[in-house]
């Protein structure tokens, strides 16, 4: 009878021991379940210039298997659904950019845990005005004064203001309001240039001395705006200005991760390159705690 009742005794603990493990897998299953990715954004986020190209993506759209979102991914197992595209306005988050080119958004959805972006700088063409309206007074004035200052003033500041801001922060509300309980954190851009101006860099980036600290000026500005907007919809910013002091454009081959308007690397200039998208991934992975 006792050695009955021992192998009894045996036998239920280890049908309970059966049982606990079988409802203990599921929930270790969940808790391993790779994050659903899902990245949004412009020329920043799509690492458009940097090859090698995704020929997943419309070619319009010149986004790299090396951009920051594949990086993210690598590192943290995440099941990437990419959809940045160089050119991208906060418009394009919820309409065709081009033919066949789905609205950002629709990749967004409640099952979505992580999405990244970065977005603003195309809207009123704020980079691309203010990089060609300096660059083209800078050979004029052969380096000298700031004539693109005093061409434009604030008018690029201000267009930030009335309209970048709060498409952006709409944008963000939108992303919120499809994905509720995912993590979004939008990505300040990298400095394009340094404080103040470097002459051996004029070759590379001929924007004249007073105004590279105009340029610059504009682009902590279009960050400050993007700050704001994170903060006021509940999303992470991930701040990019110290990570990228002294590695703009200006900056020497390995050290930089901006690519300069002239002798780059990148087949589309101004634009980060491989080492900034690396850089621009370690700042998102630490800032939303994905080590």
């Amino acid at each position: 009878m006792v050695i009955r009742r021992a192998l009894a005794l045996r036998l239920a603990a280890a049908l309970t021991g059966t049982v606990a493990l079988g409802l203990a897998a599921p929930a270790q299953a969940a808790a391993s379940e790779p994050l659903d990715y899902v990245a949004l954004g412009d020329s920043f986020s799509a690492a458009s210039g940097v090859l090698p190209l995704d020929l997943s993506a419309p070619l319009l759209c010149a986004r790299s298997t090396a951009n920051y979102p594949n990086v993210v991914a690598k590192r943290t197992g995440a099941r990437l659904t990419d959809v940045t595209c160089g050119g991208a306005q906060t418009k394009h988050f919820t309409e065709s950019q081009y033919p066949g080119v789905s609205p950002q958004l629709n990749a967004v959805d409640a099952d979505t845990d992580l999405v990244t972006l970065t977005i603003g700088g195309n809207d009123n063409n704020t980079f691309i005005n203010a990089i060609v309206a300096c660059g083209t007074a800078g050979v004029l004035s052969g380096g000298k004064g700031s004539p693109c200052k005093d061409a434009n003033g604030d008018s690029f500041i201000k267009q930030i203001d009335a309209n970048t801001y709060p498409a952006v922060k709409a944008s963000l509300s939108a992303i919120k309001a499809k994905a509720p309980q995912a993590r979004v954190a939008i990505l300040g851009y990298p400095w394009i240039l340094p404080a103040k101006a470097d002459p051996s860099c004029f070759a590379k980036m001929p924007v004249a001395e007073g105004d590279v600290p105009y340029l610059r000026g504009l682009q902590a500005h279009l960050n400050k705006a993007v700050q704001r907007a994170a903060s006021e919809t509940g999303a992470t910013y991930v701040d990019m200005a110290a990570a990228s002091e002294g590695r703009d454009a200006c900056a020497p081959l390995g050290t930089r991760w901006m690519e300069p308007m002239l002798f780059g690397t990148n087949f589309v200039p101004v634009h980060p390159n491989a080492l900034g998208e690396k850089g621009m991934a370690e700042q998102a992975i630490g800032a939303l705690n994905l080590k």
